[in-house]
């Protein structure tokens, strides 16, 4: 019966949150770090599109690439076994596995009815596997949360869908838990992706060393010092 109160609770809840929606066209980076603009954002608030903190853009409705997964779960299991008409004990054995997952990507949506299920049995919510790595999804919804009370800056979850409109499994979606850090570790990949401040500065080292032996000109390295420039330049 508690669990059952808990359950229509989380659902009352949801609903009420949805009702008080907002909806914003375009948010960046700065904007969720500006308390003059964070503070009057509301949690759940619809973004259309969101430029991040290396200027690359995220819209509603386009496709994006589940890269490598950057965490491991480890299951160990215990089993007993005896052997013979005269044993009357046995041996105990651990077996340990190890399974890659996504550290930012979870099966479902951020407050789907998975997910209060989950809640309310107490178990951990179930991240995403291996097996979805390169798989394209689409952008279903961009929403921005702040990191505790609205004093506090925001931070982006997406909801993400397959292309062909099948399910993940027994998930019809997968949240991004954030956008931020999920693209920073690699495990969302964006096509026509910014170059990184650290990148630039790895490549334009590369292309030294590669002119010192002979394999590029001097032109050719000013050239790519030129085109590096503004990248490496930016102010962080």
């Amino acid at each position: 019966m508690k669990k059952v109160i808990t359950l229509f609770a989380f659902i009352v809840l949801s609903i009420l949150n949805l009702n008080a929606q907002r909806e914003i066209d375009s948010l960046t980076y700065e904007n969720t770090q500006d308390i003059n603009f964070f503070k009057k954002i509301k949690n759940r608030t619809l973004v259309k599109k969101y430029r991040t903190i290396n200027d690359n853009v995220i819209r509603i409705g386009d496709t994006v690439v589940l890269g490598n997964p950057t965490n491991q779960e480890i299951n160990s299991d215990t089993y007993t076994a005896s052997y013979g008409k005269e044993a009357s004990g046995g041996f105990s054995n651990t077996r340990s596995t190890t399974k890659k997952t996504y550290e930012f990507i979870k099966m479902g949506r951020p407050a789907g009815l998975g997910s209060i299920i989950t809640f309310v049995d107490g178990d951990a919510q179930v991240m995403a596997s291996n097996s979805l790595k390169n798989t394209q999804v689409i952008v279903n919804e961009i929403k921005a949360y702040h990191r505790g009370s609205k004093k506090k800056p925001l931070y982006l979850v997406m909801v993400l869908g397959e292309i062909n409109g099948r399910a993940f499994g027994f998930n019809k979606y997968l949240s991004v838990l954030d956008t931020e850090l999920a693209i920073e570790s690699g495990e969302i990949l964006l096509k026509n992706r910014k170059m990184t401040r650290e990148e630039a500065i790895l490549k334009l080292k590369e292309a030294k060393e590669l002119m010192e032996i002979g394999m590029i000109t001097k032109e050719d390295f000013e050239k790519l010092k030129k085109e590096l420039r503004p990248i490496i330049m930016k102010k962080q």
